[in-house]
């Protein structure tokens, strides 16, 4: 028998120091095609990517023979290097050293994808420090309140 899976997470991370450094329209765009790209060379697929000016949400199918740590370190690492590039000269860009990886099940990735699309108007009304923690409690995911933003 082969074998069958679907592997989705949610992931989440900021930008170094929650720093709003996405703020241009074009620049933002451009980071969230890239990353759709780097998911599928990695074997992945991104089924919606967003976030607002200081962080980033990724709905993404994760192949199971990469590692979800191996897998985000690798979306991070050369999305951070293209916004180097494109911002050639600025301040240096650095996404956070940690993420919040969530799974999801298919029957919510409507859910999800709807939640990622309409992250300008959520952030008109709560902040990225309390989306992340409200996303570790519902994921009923223990963390320390002195590290969870080093």
């Amino acid at each position: 028998m082969s074998t069958h899976q679907q592997l989705l997470y949610h992931i989440v991370f900021s930008v170094k120091d929650r720093r709003p450094l996405l703020q241009d329209d074009a620049l933002l765009a451009q980071v969230w095609s890239y990353m759709a790209g780097i998911a599928k060379n990695l074997e992945g697929f991104a089924i919606k990517i967003g976030g607002f000016y200081d962080h980033a949400h990724v709905l993404v199918r994760i192949p199971a023979k990469i590692a979800v740590a191996d897998f985000v370190g690798a979306l991070k690492s050369n999305s951070s290097r293209q916004v180097n590039d494109a911002r050639a000269g600025k301040l240096k860009f650095h996404w956070q050293d940690g993420y919040g990886a969530f799974t999801v099940s298919p029957s919510q990735a409507d859910r999800v994808v709807r939640y990622i699309q309409n992250q300008l108007t959520h952030h008109a009304k709560q902040t990225f420090q309390d989306e992340y923690l409200a996303l570790l409690a519902k994921h009923e995911i223990e963390f320390d309140p002195a590290r969870v933003w080093e």
